[in-house]
């Protein structure tokens, strides 16, 4: 309501003073306020912006905006594929017109006065670097934010203009507006406390899935030292000595370390390799080829002795034991920029494997009739090209849809479908692969028929209570552990590269667990006695051959008291052939003291099957009669298993001794999830230096709270869209425990230099593998959809540098994949730069005193240029 109306001029003088009185008052106060107001906000004009020209600001910024919205539009094509071309830009940095806006020199407001942080512990974090979602390039976002500042202007000029508002009410206003620009951006990773943070999200919707975010401006802020930047900005507002001493003691109190409810206060440092709790498994191993090479030195002449020695010598001198040959490579990654990327060049293409694929090494091989060129040979340097994407690639079919279906064009190989047409593996249909959920030896009741076939014969099988973790050895394309999902049972799935054409790859594609392996001349990757079931259908491994050599090897990986599936033709057929493998593989496992506690035909699919048992006790082992295979030495670990040669012995059951690993069988699922193992105990000091079972404790609540309230409702992942994750450093598996009820599944990958709690993982119903991230991972490109490390990269920088391993999760992602880095602040600002360089979305970085947190997504773009022929 106007306070005085000019048409009124003929009313009483008395009314006319007052209202002036109260307008001369009101413009006192609101130019009062003006003078002791800080500089504008960055998105304000200048005052002397008119309101013709503020209008004129916004009629060009809308025209702007539609003509970049109908582009974004038009950059989405009718079959969801990616644009390789897409224009969409996520700026994570403030542009160069808002940037000189904000100087204080400059007299803008500014976000220098912002304290960044980032606890890792208690997830509290205040005013991370979050990119925010823009879909303009940098002038276009310069328009925006002046339309924004001129809208604000008109409405002001008008408001004056008219007389609406009264000074209260402007004043108001006003301050709400500074509280807005200044407000701080927090984020509590545990608790799930977020205010005022802009999160890049997931589009939701068919269409709009598949925009590809590119970041050009592959240059990148360092994050900056929080404490010392809030102290400075609060000391530089404040003129009192008395308030700038509190200040400075209120900032160090700051710095003080925050306790976890539960008392652990730093979930971050290791201690357990230091205090010899838990060893590692590069010491493992070395210590077991030593003793090997000590064994075979004393068994030869003085001569052999002579050449031999030479080879236990270098073993010990190499530290990695053949892990890697970069463990003296410098940790500084020393590039240009911007880099110049290049694609591989090598004969696999687009399903690049580098250990598996090193023609040069496979080509030295002098024999291949133990399946050694299936095996790993890494190159001396690792590669730091990128692997091309197919040519039609598109976001794969989601869980559970993609255990059916999945596109041809994302794994274009139809030999398979040809090659077992008859055996109900895959099938070629249209633009799809198609899964009938049969296989060789289920393809008429199903894999479903034949999975509960096994429990009916052997009700303690008990799938997904009793038997937890499986091992499928030669899967196929991996349908038997993809629907053991929907009876609660985990399933690790491997077979060669290749044997059959991109088996492993259809079974990734499919969102199932596998890797590429091979039983050969080597242990595989995982400790002793962690899996429940070990399975082979119409597997055609040699099991009677060099001594049951790898028989023996799956009874290293064998639980004591599990099972082995074995549903061959040698189970049921009476071909000569098939006589024989039974006749030798009936001795065999009764040697090993093997019990047969079922065999059964099934009249669906007209297929047989066999349930062994291993011992719980070493009762049969010291009566039996035969002595071979024989026991393994005393001094053999079981649990040594990187690039550690298969031996034709067999270890002794733990039973005599109840406190060790092995000795009982786990709390049934879903129980031992969070049951602490028996074999923990508090006298053994944890990964992070408390007692083992509050240590365990301690970091499964940690990871709970995380996942609950920040990774799966703070990050704008669109969780439907991942299914296969993979923790690159895992330690008690507590990220996996802690998504155990979504429909995902994660490969825990504990490093060869860690403290090996690769047992732990399985013994809580969980799966995982030994690697050295010096090297290849033994998968196909594009094959996760979410990686994690938690300070891997830091403690990988004393034996090999972090571009490589950039390099490999690139090719191990998924296009629209994510990579959540936590680590220090010098790590993650290296790899913010090497993620930007492949045009990757940089969609979160936050951080607090020496620690970050980095959320970044790949996109479909590709190099073009081609790299030299190796």
């Amino acid at each position: 309501m106007a306070l005085f109306d000019r048409n009124q001029r003929g009313q009483r003088s008395s009314l006319f003073s007052t209202a002036t009185i109260v307008l001369f008052v009101a413009l006192c106060l609101v130019g009062f306020w003006m003078v002791s107001t800080p500089s504008a906000p960055p998105e304000a004009l200048p005052t002397t912006t008119t309101a013709s020209a503020a209008a004129e600001v916004v009629k060009k910024a809308d025209a702007a905006g539609a003509a970049k919205e109908k582009e974004e539009d038009s950059s989405i094509d009718a079959t969801n594929n990616f644009k390789q071309d897409s224009t969409n830009v996520v700026a994570a940095e403030v542009v160069a017109t808002n940037a000189e806006t904000n100087n204080p020199d400059n007299g803008g407001g500014g976000d220098g006065d912002k304290a960044a942080s980032f606890d890792d512990e208690n997830g509290r974090t205040e005013g991370g670097e979050l990119v925010k979602p823009e879909t303009t390039a940098d002038a276009d976002s310069a328009a925006a934010a002046a339309a924004v500042a001129a809208r604000k202007t008109v409405d002001d000029t008008t408001t004056a203009k008219d007389g609406e508002k009264t000074s209260g009410d402007t004043k108001n206003s006003d301050e709400s507006t500074v509280s807005a620009a200044s407000k701080k951006q927090t984020f509590d990773d545990e608790n799930g406390k977020m205010e005022g943070v802009d999160v890049v999200k997931d589009d939701a919707g068919a269409n709009n899935s598949n925009k590809t975010f590119i970041s050009e401006d592959i240059t990148v802020k360092p994050i900056a030292d929080e404490s010392s930047t809030a102290a400075e900005a609060k000391l530089t507002s404040s003129d009192s000595t008395g308030e700038q001493q509190a200040l400075q003691e209120e900032d160090q109190m700051n710095l003080l370390p925050e306790a976890l409810p539960n008392g652990q206060a730093e979930l971050l440092t290791e201690r357990a390799a230091q205090n010899g709790s838990f060893t590692t498994q590069a010491d493992e191993s070395t210590n077991e080829k030593n003793k090997r090479a000590a064994e075979l030195k004393n068994s030869t002449t003085k001569k052999t002795k002579k050449k031999k020695a030479k080879k236990p010598k270098g073993a010990n001198n190499n530290k990695n034991n053949g892990t890697s040959s970069l463990s003296s490579s410098s940790s500084t990654t020393t590039v240009s920029w911007p880099y110049a990327w290049k694609l591989c060049n090598t004969s696999a293409g687009a399903d690049y494997i580098p250990c598996l694929d090193n023609e040069a090494a496979i080509s030295k091989l002098k024999t291949n009739k133990r399946y050694e060129h299936r095996e790993r040979h890494c190159p001396s340097t690792p590669p730091t090209c990128l692997v091309p994407s197919p040519a039609a690639y598109r976001e794969p079919i989601r869980w559970p849809a993609s255990r059916s279906k999945i596109w041809y064009h994302n794994v274009p190989h139809a030999s398979l479908a040809s090659y077992k047409h008859n055996q109900n593996w895959v099938k070629l249909s249209g633009e799809h692969l198609v899964f009938p959920g049969g296989g060789t030896q289920f393809k008429t009741g199903g894999a479903l028929h034949y999975i509960d076939l096994i429990q009916e014969a052997l009700p303690e099988v008990a799938w997904g209570r009793r038997s937890r973790v499986v091992l499928d050895v030669g899967c196929g394309v991996a349908s038997f552990g993809g629907f053991l999902f929907d009876r609660g049972a985990l399933t690790m799935s491997f077979a060669p590269k290749d044997e059959h054409e991109a088996q492993v790859q259809f079974a990734l594609e499919r969102g199932i667990p596998a890797l590429s392996a091979v039983m050969g001349t080597k242990r595989l990757p995982f400790p002793a006695g962690v899996f429940d079931v070990v399975h082979c259908a119409r597997c055609r491994v040699p099991w009677h051959i060099d001594g049951g050599m790898l028989l023996l090897e799956l009874n290293r990986l064998l639980r004591p008291g599990g099972f082995f599936v074995w549903s061959a033709t040698p189970v049921y057929q009476k071909l000569p052939e098939d006589v024989e493998i039974w006749d030798d593989m009936v001795k065999l496992t009764k040697a090993m003291c093997w019990e047969m506690v079922k065999k059964t035909e099934d009249t669906l699919d007209q297929v047989g099957l066999v349930i062994f048992r291993k011992p719980k006790s070493n009762r049969c082992y010291e009566t039996r009669r035969q002595k071979e295979p024989p026991l393994c030495d005393g001094s053999d670990d079981p649990n040594a298993a990187w690039n550690i040669k298969l031996r034709a012995c067999m270890h002794r059951a733990p039973a005599d001794y109840p406190s060790v690993r092995g000795s009982r069988w786990p709390a049934p699922w879903p129980e031992r999830a969070e049951a602490v193992p028996y074999w923990l105990n508090n006298s053994q000091v944890g990964v992070y230096g408390r007692p083992a079972r509050e240590d365990f404790a301690a970091d499964y609540e940690h990871w709970r709270k995380v996942v609950q309230n920040s990774y799966l409702t703070g990050m704008g992942i669109d969780w439907a869209a991942v299914r296969n994750v993979m923790d690159m450093r895992a330690v008690y598996g507590g990220l996996a425990a802690a998504l155990r009820d979504m429909s995902v599944w994660v490969m825990n990958t504990v490093t060869i230099d860690s403290p090996d709690t690769l047992p732990v993982i399985f013994e809580r119903g969980l799966f995982g593998i030994y690697h050295d991230w010096c090297e290849s991972f033994s998968t196909y490109p594009r094959s996760y959809d979410l990686l994690h490390a938690d300070h891997l990269f830091s403690k990988l920088k004393t034996r090999c540098k972090v571009l490589p391993v950039i390099v490999e999760a690139d090719r191990i992602l998924r296009p629209n994949g994510k990579l959540i880095v936590r680590d220090d602040k010098e790590t993650v600002n290296e790899i913010v730069e090497l993620v930007r360089s492949m045009h990757w979305e940089v969609r979160m970085t936050v951080s607090n005193r020496k620690e970050a947190m980095l959320c970044a997504r790949k996109t479909m773009w590709r190099p073009t240029e081609v790299e030299a022929r190796r």
